[in-house]
């Protein structure tokens, strides 16, 4: 069945108003004030013990019961602030009205709303020690110094109003400090999830720009070679010349190529220009090696076996050679031979650059540019070490252990 009913008219206003009220509790207060005002005068017109039960307008309230009552329904505005100063003003005035009145008038309603206003803004234990002497204070007046006896409905109401009272005040505190808690956590838990995501989008732009890094300074050095090479021999011999613009060209493909793959993974899923070649690894390390000695670099590999790395670690391998060969054909002078190792040992694959370049190595390797910073954040995204070293009688050696476990891909 569909509900077909339309709100009334009064709901957004009544909505505007308690938002209005909470916005101005002294007001709200007041208001309260007012109201409980009104039922205490009204009541005091009603005589429980007429012939045929309640009776209304059977009596009328004395002056000074209308004193009390204005006193005690005046000291509730600012139950907010002061909460145990109102609860004991409005605890003397009903306790004189019950003394003095007879029969007394329900100058107890104000008492049990400031017992309620103190047990919903304080603890617990303080809620039960001042509700229980206020239960016996009004309840012991009333039967003490009562003209009716003490076990007549009025004094037992007001026991059980009392403790009404305090109980629905620690409740409505106990509601209000659990929602406060989830209020808590789900804001702490949101707070999470944001530091989380610029954690994740500052660990995505590292490795992206490190990819960069490795793509654009092993092909950028090796046109710079090649297009050096191709400038001296030009007029000589430019057989030569047109075989190293050749290589030009296909580094600079490659280039674009790796560009393309590593700039693409910021499209979005499902866009269907987006790269779907696998990343570079060791499967093609033959082919990086032979752009190296296309470039005049001398490079000798040695190999252990073919067991396939996980996808993390054997990019990693693959960018550390990249760069460290780069260093070589950048660093290492002319006549400068490099050497490389990929030895799988136990649950770790060692990769070894070495160089005998007779140009010395960089004094502070780690601070004179990005590439060996960017061999360290890798190999320490993994869990494992790297070591950037000159060697002793001249050349440079790079060794990196890398973890093959499913723990270090999973750190990646």
């Amino acid at each position: 069945m569909t509900d077909t009913t339309t709100p009334t008219p009064l709901g957004p206003g009544l909505t505007r108003a308690r938002a209005w009220l909470r916005a101005h509790p002294l007001a709200f207060d007041g208001a309260l004030a007012f109201g409980v005002l009104v039922c205490m005068v009204v009541g005091s017109f009603a005589d429980p013990h007429g012939p045929h039960g309640p009776t209304f307008g059977a009596r009328s309230p004395e002056g000074r019961s209308l004193l009390l009552m204005g006193l005690g329904a005046a000291a509730l505005v600012p139950r907010r602030r002061a909460p145990l100063l109102v609860l004991v003003l409005t605890g003397v005035v009903t306790a004189v009205e019950l003394i003095v009145g007879d029969p007394p008038a329900p100058v107890a309603m104000s008492a049990v709303i400031a017992l309620y206003t103190v047990a919903a803004r304080t603890d617990r234990p303080t809620t039960w020690r001042v509700g229980l002497a206020t239960m016996a204070v009004l309840t012991g007046a009333g039967m003490i110094f009562g003209s009716t006896p003490w076990y007549t409905q009025e004094n037992l109401g007001i026991f059980a109003w009392t403790g009404m009272a305090a109980a629905a005040g620690d409740a409505v505190r106990s509601r209000r400090a659990f929602v406060d808690a989830i209020r808590e956590r789900a804001e702490r838990a949101e707070r999470t999830r944001d530091e989380e995501a610029r954690r994740r989008v500052a660990e995505e732009r590292l490795r992206i720009a490190r990819d960069l890094h490795d793509v654009v300074a092993h092909h950028i050095a090796l046109v710079n070679v090649q297009a050096g090479v191709a400038a001296h021999v030009m007029d000589r011999r430019p057989d030569q010349a047109k075989e190293a613009l050749a290589h030009v060209r296909d580094a600079s493909r490659s280039a674009l190529g790796e560009l393309r793959a590593t700039v693409g993974l910021l499209r979005q899923s499902g866009d269907p220009e987006a790269p779907t070649e696998p990343a570079p690894g060791l499967a093609v390390l033959d082919g990086l090696l032979d752009t190296f000695r296309h470039a005049g670099l001398p490079v000798e590999l040695a190999r252990t076996d073919e067991t396939q790395l996980p996808a993390a670690v054997d990019l990693a391998a693959y960018r550390i050679i990249q760069e460290a060969l780069t260093n070589v054909q950048k660093h290492a002078g002319q006549g400068a031979k490099a050497e490389v190792s990929v030895v799988r040992v136990g649950r770790t694959v060692e990769i070894t650059v070495l160089d005998n370049g007779a140009a010395p190595a960089p004094a502070a390797p780690d601070t004179g540019g990005h590439g060996l910073i960017g061999m360290r954040e890798r190999v320490t995204a993994l869990g494992g070490a790297l070591t950037a070293a000159p060697r002793y009688g001249g050349g440079f050696r790079v060794q990196a252990i890398l973890p093959v476990t499913a723990h270090g891909e999973g750190n990646a």
